[in-house]
């Protein structure tokens, strides 16, 4: 058996591409213990007032969960119904590659919580002091 580097190197994120593409389908067969067809992308929404984006958001889809990563509305936008429309298609796609759910983290008891509450989501579990030492809640909708 090779012995271990000596040396712990910081890289750049994008050098282990390669390594990680090798690898891939092993690793998560090994960690849930069954093989898996990974589904992993990023897919980006906006809205546009003419060729400004006034509203935008990110989903990724990974093994049947759809994680919005990102979620952001200009101020002077808000309360326009174009973050919950970002959403509904966010939740067409999850739909699309076959996700049973979508979740997004967001700070416990605060805004961001009651908006995601309106649309449909429920706390999953609350992390204490997780995010700038903050309780964060994670919060899921089912949508199969």
């Amino acid at each position: 058996m090779p012995q271990p580097a000596e040396e712990i190197l910081r890289v750049q994120p994008s050098e282990l591409d390669a390594f990680y593409r090798e690898h891939e389908r092993e690793s998560l067969r090994a960690f849930y213990e069954f093989p898996v067809i990974w589904h992993d992308a990023d897919y980006g929404f906006a809205v546009r007032d003419g060729e400004r984006v006034v509203a935008a958001g990110t989903l990724n889809v990974a093994a049947s969960l759809g994680t919005v990563t990102r979620l952001v509305v200009d101020p002077a936008y808000r309360r326009r119904g174009y973050g919950r429309a970002i959403l509904e298609q966010m939740a067409d796609v999850a739909n699309y590659y076959n996700c049973h759910k979508m979740t997004v983290m967001v700070p416990h008891l605060r805004g961001a919580q009651a908006f995601f509450d309106a649309c449909g989501y429920g706390v999953e579990a609350v992390l204490p002091q997780h995010t700038f030492k903050l309780d964060m809640a994670l919060m899921r909708k089912y949508l199969l």
